[in-house]
């Protein structure tokens, strides 16, 4: 089974790459903030931790993490971000590398993870990875259409996310989304060779 990691910015067209992979290529898709926040729920190991860290202040009516409040901790502090990473993202590698395990002694052939911080965290579960690149005015007119995001924030968003030279760097595939998707199709199937 073939392991691809799939990332790149806000808005390059990450989804819509995944959805045709499955599509056409039978993968399975994983994407790791989806699977964050499912390990994340009441009941949960890491949501025991999370609590332990950092209160039940963070908590909602339900008993649920309130994410709004917990950002507001973790992003106002890089040591208290760094320790909610350091209780997720073990836990969300551990769950992946199962699912991998899992999928491949079914005989899948191709997997796909997705996550915008792949080139920092769980790139060593992949084969290799690629970078879905687009044009930044692609980018912004995409969240524009799709989202109906302002530019400010827009500029926000990317400047909170690698820089496209630590994408390139650490990447050994790069999908260029900016034209047609019929053009990344074909560029999706000559860097496939399955």
């Amino acid at each position: 089974m073939k392991v691809i990691g799939i990332t790149g910015g806000v808005g390059s067209g990450k989804s819509r790459v995944l959805a045709y992979l499955e599509e056409a290529y039978g993968a399975v898709i994983c994407q790791m903030d989806e699977t964050a926040r499912s390990l994340q729920k009441k009941g949960t190991r890491c949501f025991e931790r999370i609590v332990e860290v950092f209160g039940h202040e963070i908590l909602d009516a339900q008993g649920e993490l309130d994410r709004a409040a917990l950002g507001g901790i973790v992003f106002a502090s890089e040591e208290k971000l760094a320790q909610l990473n350091g209780i997720v993202h073990p836990e969300v590698i551990r769950h992946v590398a199962q699912d991998i395990q899992s999928k491949k002694a079914q005989g899948r052939s191709l997997y796909v993870v997705e996550a915008a911080l792949l080139p920092d965290v769980g790139k060593e579960l992949c084969d290799e990875l690629w970078y879905i690149y687009a044009d930044e005015s692609v980018r912004r007119k995409r969240l524009k259409a799709s989202r109906g995001y302002t530019d400010e924030k827009i500029s926000q968003m990317i400047a909170s996310q690698p820089q496209e030279e630590r994408f390139r760097s650490t990447c050994s595939v790069v999908i260029d989304n900016s034209g047609s998707f019929e053009d990344t199709m074909k560029q999706i199937g000559d860097s496939l060779k399955l």
